[in-house]
């Protein structure tokens, strides 16, 4: 990277920090002006445009940046645990919480702005959550216990386990600092509802193999 991608980098990086810093001291990112943005980073404003077109193209990348590296890191985790559930649900939900803690600013972004005003951004978290769905779904095919239900199925499954992990990010960031007790309990329990999940899944049968009822 040459110095002036490097300094084009920064700034860039300047801009999206400022906005996750404003979003969470105000009322959320579609509060936000362009000059706000621009003066936390202590930036100029025509600066902003050398970067994004727009507001609407900053909340998509908060959006990008937050979740991008996370799928790449879990799905790195369940394959590394390829054949057992026991062990893959244990890494990727310490993988998940190890992410969650050191973007922990980001994170609380992606939370808050589900159910936010900014109908860009929401959007762009519900597809980054159907991106989840839809790999978790594909990557769980390799499980024997899976491999007999149909897609719909599988897919309602991985849509659980997404919620399930959704909600611990949520629980964990909520929490005052200091308190690591409190969230290895957190920890435990969602492991606890993974795998409950996933022995529903072992006595689960699709629409299309049971028996046909009586009537």
């Amino acid at each position: 990277m040459t110095v002036r991608e490097e300094r084009k980098q920064q700034t860039r990086q300047a801009l999206l920090e400022a906005a996750l810093t404003l979003a969470k001291a105000g009322g959320g990112f579609a509060s936000l002006s362009l000059r706000e943005v621009t003066r936390e980073a202590g930036l100029v404003p025509t600066a902003f445009y050398r970067h994004f077109r727009g507001m609407d193209e900053l909340g998509l990348a908060l959006v990008d940046d937050a979740c991008l590296t996370l799928r790449r890191l879990l799905r790195d985790a369940r394959m590394h645990s390829l054949g057992a559930f026991k062990f893959a649900i244990r890494d990727s939900i310490k993988v998940y919480l190890g992410f969650v803690r050191h973007h922990a600013v980001a994170f609380e972004f992606i939370t808050r702005e589900r159910s936010g005003g900014s109908t860009v951004v929401r959007e762009a978290i519900a597809r980054e959550i159907r991106y989840f769905v839809n790999e978790l779904a594909a990557d769980m095919r390799v499980f024997p216990v899976v491999r007999e239900l149909s897609s719909d199925d599988i897919e309602m499954i991985a849509d659980l386990v997404v919620t399930t992990v959704a909600n611990l990010a949520q629980d964990v960031l909520a929490l005052p600092p200091g308190q690591s007790r409190l969230e290895q309990d957190l920890e435990n329990r969602a492991i606890k509802q993974l795998r409950l999940i996933f022995l529903g899944t072992s006595l689960w049968r699709s629409q299309a193999a049971r028996p046909a009822e009586s009537s």
